[in-house]
């Protein structure tokens, strides 16, 4: 029993990480309706912020991940001024290709900036709490409380306040939402920016029990994708579930499977669910 909630523990992380990944992405997606393969630069570069601002700069830990997600918001938001909104009315093939260039510029950039070694930042929290048998590190529990209280937090900025109904608009009907005055310019911007600050945020909650290198941002944003597409394209609900979804099937499989094929289980989960639900889990309906 205590070996299985141990592995609740690590699935509730990872899939809180992947779940803010995940959403940052789907809200773009919403916007875009295109894939931007450049969120896991984004999310690479909020921890080499972090790590930059903690071991260069001797900052806290929340003084480092708040600078890394102001820093990711302005990098979003400035992607979507010179990149993305160029190309709004073009092929949906030219911004797939823009933002897989972005990502390769923001990777080498990194690496030219902080070379291509592999980097540890440090672990701020490393007392280790027992609860009810099982042993968990304190960062993991502040990932898993951090992850879904910024979850929370965005679902009710979304469904509570008047910005965030301008972005469900945007998101469901473009031109319509436009029609009715929403600045469309606007809210594509702040969409942008509330993407790159839950990668940022994501980054840092995951770089201390992890490594910081310029290729960090592949697997997570791979899965990410996975993610989407198992929730349905655009589902927020759907990014939170297929989230939990993947850490959970990671987690147990490296556990009771093996360690090798770990990474293997979300694209062997996805192929399962696509096959018996293609819209994915919580797609939207066509109208």
């Amino acid at each position: 029993m205590d070996v299985f909630l141990q592995q609740v523990l690590n699935g509730l992380t990872l899939g809180g990480i992947y779940g803010l990944v995940a959403l940052g992405l789907t809200l773009v997606y919403g916007i875009l309706h295109v894939p931007n393969f450049a969120h896991g630069g984004f999310y690479m570069i909020g921890a080499f912020v972090a790590f930059q601002a903690m071991v260069a700069w001797s900052w806290g830990y929340w003084a480092a991940m708040l600078v890394a997600a102001v820093a990711v918001a302005v990098l979003a938001i400035a992607s979507e001024r010179l990149i993305f909104h160029p190309l709004r009315k073009a092929s949906p093939l030219h911004p797939k290709i823009a933002s897989i260039g972005l990502l390769l510029f923001l990777e080498a950039g990194a690496q030219a900036l902080w070379g291509a070694d592999f980097q540890r930042m440090p672990t701020p929290y490393t007392s280790i709490v027992e609860m009810g048998g099982i042993t968990a590190p304190a960062q993991r529990l502040l990932i898993i409380g951090a992850a879904f209280a910024l979850m929370v937090a965005l679902h009710l900025f979304l469904t509570r306040t008047i910005t965030g109904a301008t972005i469900i608009a945007m998101a469901q009907n473009r031109e319509g939402a436009s029609m009715v005055g929403i600045d469309a310019n606007r809210v594509s911007m702040l969409t942008f920016a509330i993407s790159g600050v839950l990668a940022a945020v994501a980054a840092t909650l995951y770089a201390p029990i992890n490594l910081v290198y310029p290729a960090m941002g592949h697997l997570v944003i791979t899965k990410a994708f996975v993610i989407i597409i198992l929730g349905g394209m655009g589902s927020i609900p759907g990014a939170v579930l297929g989230g939990l979804i993947i850490g959970f099937a990671e987690s147990f499989g490296a556990y009771y499977i093996s360690t090798d094929y770990k990474d293997i289980i979300a694209f062997v989960l996805l192929v399962v669910i696509l096959s018996l639900r293609p819209q994915g889990l919580f797609a939207k309906r066509s109208h």
